[in-house]
């Protein structure tokens, strides 16, 4: 069985069969518990997912009910084997038995931290099929299908930092392959999506640069810094600044240097 966050949430079967629960509450406490399966999760957080600062009197038993639909939905949905129960009461919480490769987030952290690895140890090739890897699992917003609750929410923003991270890992490794003409439309879109990440832009107008569309580089970054004075009132950062200085004044070819030098002496 696999359950996937990344994405509307929802559970695939061995059989291959794609389900999605219903019922937000329980929703939201599956989802809680496989932030951390094979770990408790108290039920003080549980509620703070479900109901926020403002519990209901009844929230310890309204919560057991939740807990019991989602034991009962496993069973008549034909979820998993019957006889293994996925839901275990722990004092002073639950927790949810899963495989090491039963949660896709699981599956993406280990993948974009081994990507990680391999980027510096200078393998970019296979560093950037493993980041690949890692960003196809994703099937738009974590969680999309549900409110999410306070708790949840956290940890969908260190998911899509996460997920950034990968990107970033991704725009690195085809920096260092020499594919800069192949990154253009990635940091085009990326920017679309994330327009306040210098780093971004500064790829972008690295990559324009590096295909000898110097143009098209400076006005990426004249893009940017109307962007941060717009929106933050900001500078564009350092490395942005030196990007734009050595576009305006590139450096001669060492071969040429090189021939002048030889020309003087002579």
């Amino acid at each position: 069985m696999r359950f996937n966050l990344m994405g509307p949430f929802e559970i695939v079967t061995d059989d291959g069969r794609t389900y999605r629960p219903g019922t937000p509450k329980v929703c939201q406490t599956l989802a809680l518990l496989l932030t951390r399966p094979n770990e408790i999760i108290t039920a003080e957080s549980l509620i703070q997912e479900l109901w926020g600062e403002r519990p209901p009197r009844s929230a310890v038993t309204t919560l057991q009910t939740y807990v019991y639909h989602a034991r009962r939905m496993f069973v008549n949905e034909r979820l998993g084997d019957p006889d293994r129960p996925l839901i275990v009461t722990c004092p002073p919480g639950y927790a949810i038995q899963v495989d090491d490769d039963g949660v896709d987030v699981q599956v993406f952290e280990r993948l974009v931290n081994h990507a990680r690895t391999l980027l510096a140890d200078g393998d970019a090739a296979l560093a950037l099929r493993t980041v690949g890897q890692a960003l196809e699992l994703w099937r738009g917003p974590a969680l999309a299908n549900f409110p999410a609750g306070d708790v949840l929410t956290g940890h969908i923003a260190h998911l899509e930092e996460l997920r950034i991270r990968a990107y970033e890992i991704r725009i690195e490794a085809t920096a260092e392959l020499g594919q800069h003409r192949e990154s253009i439309p990635d940091l085009r879109r990326l920017i679309s999506d994330y327009p306040l990440n210098e780093w971004f832009h500064s790829r972008l107008i690295a990559a324009l640069g590096a295909t000898g569309r110097r143009a098209e580089a400076l006005q990426a970054y004249q893009n940017v810094r109307r962007l941060l004075a717009d929106e933050l009132g900001l500078e564009p950062s350092l490395e942005l600044k030196r990007l734009q200085l050595g576009l305006l004044n590139p450096e001669p070819p060492r071969t040429a240097h090189r021939d002048l030098v030889g020309v003087k002496s002579a």
